[in-house]
């Protein structure tokens, strides 16, 4: 075992457990702020309304903008209700699209930030902004836009539709998958990606045949938990490459994006770092990209990129752009490669490691 790492801890503060949101507006004046902005999506609009309602004097109203992708439009619509409001901070509820508005902000003018996720995106937890502009989706590491605060309350779960669930899931589960085998990757990170990757096995089926057990959605969110945690400690590689060129630039949705990929970026670096992925295949009772595979259509994830749009006209444009500023990874990258594995996974062929 290679003993030679280095590891930095999460400096946010997790407060987790059922019913813990009503803690909002006690985090909101802890971390020394008076105003919170609550940001949400369109659909959950009614939901952050209600939370604006309980932070009483605390809330300076409601942005309901967020969308995928984290558009550059929107965060500047977001920054000038800030201004106006005069928020010192933001509460983000809600999925990957809010929390990703929250960072957007943050990162622009370092808004404290408390997040209080209803999905298992688990970029809540990460000091990394995907954002998107012109067409083309960039990532952009810094301090300031870890948030200071995360409430994980598996009751704001429960209503998750099952499909979403799953898919959410997956995403999360990518970020572990790529922990193992990351360049900088280190004992604790490994733990808590393996530990992550069990949680979601566990929970995941369960949710399909009993979607109101907060138990099961408990074990769901603490997974997300740690999957998201290794996401923001170390880098990632091919996987999330690929998944920003789909989304960025063909507006594939986030989620299902990273649910239909994961078995053939898993299986593709598996050939190279077998030693790594082992307990994957451990995991998930087979190879590493089919036992993933398998376990993605038994819970019933979508399984092919045509499926969500994408043309096969489209792969050959994916694959010069996946290529062209690679993220490091382990397993050498060339377009022709990367040309075969989208075909894979535009046609939801199961991998054959």
């Amino acid at each position: 075992m290679n003993h030679n790492f280095v590891y930095s801890g999460s400096p946010a503060h997790i407060i987790f457990g059922e019913g813990k949101s009503a803690l909002a507006g006690e985090w909101v004046e802890k971390i020394g702020c008076k105003k919170a902005l609550v940001l949400s999506t369109p659909q959950q609009q009614a939901d952050a309304e209600a939370l604006a309602e309980r932070l009483g004097p605390l809330s300076a109203g409601v942005f309901p903008g967020a969308v995928m992708h984290t558009p550059v439009d929107v965060t500047e619509k977001a920054m000038e209700v800030v201004a106006r409001t005069s928020a010192d901070c933001v509460v983000s509820l809600g999925g990957g699209s809010t929390t990703g508005l929250g960072k957007a902000i943050a990162y622009r003018i370092d808004l404290p930030q408390i997040v209080i996720p209803t999905t298992y995106a688990g970029s809540e937890v990460t000091p990394i902004l995907g954002q998107t502009e012109g067409g083309c989706k960039t990532t952009v590491r810094h301090p300031s836009i870890l948030p200071e605060v995360v409430i994980y309350d598996p009751a704001l779960t429960l209503g998750l539709p099952v499909g979403m669930s799953i898919n959410s899931g997956l995403n999360a589960m990518a970020h572990a998958v790529e922990a193992l085998y990351a360049q900088d990757r280190n004992p604790i990170s490994t733990l808590m990606a393996v530990e992550g990757l069990r949680a979601f096995k566990t929970s995941l089926p369960k949710i399909a045949g009993s979607p109101r057990d907060m138990a099961v959605r408990a074990d769901a969110l603490y997974g997300a938990w740690l999957c998201g945690t290794v996401l923001g400690t170390v880098g990632m590689a091919l996987h999330h490459k690929i998944c920003h060129t789909l989304g960025g630039t063909f507006d594939t949705p986030h989620a299902e994006t990273h649910a239909i990929m994961l078995p053939h970026t898993a299986g593709y670096n598996a050939a190279a770092v077998p030693e790594l992925l082992a307990p994957i295949a451990e995991i998930f009772g087979g190879s590493v990209g089919g036992g993933i595979w398998d376990f993605a259509k038994e819970a019933g994830a979508p399984l092919a990129l045509r499926d969500l749009g994408l043309s096969e006209a489209d792969l050959d444009r994916a694959a010069e752009i996946a290529t062209e500023n690679p993220y490091w990874n382990p397993r050498p990258v060339d377009r022709r490669s990367i040309r075969d594995l989208l075909q894979d996974a535009w046609e939801g062929r199961r991998p054959a490691r």
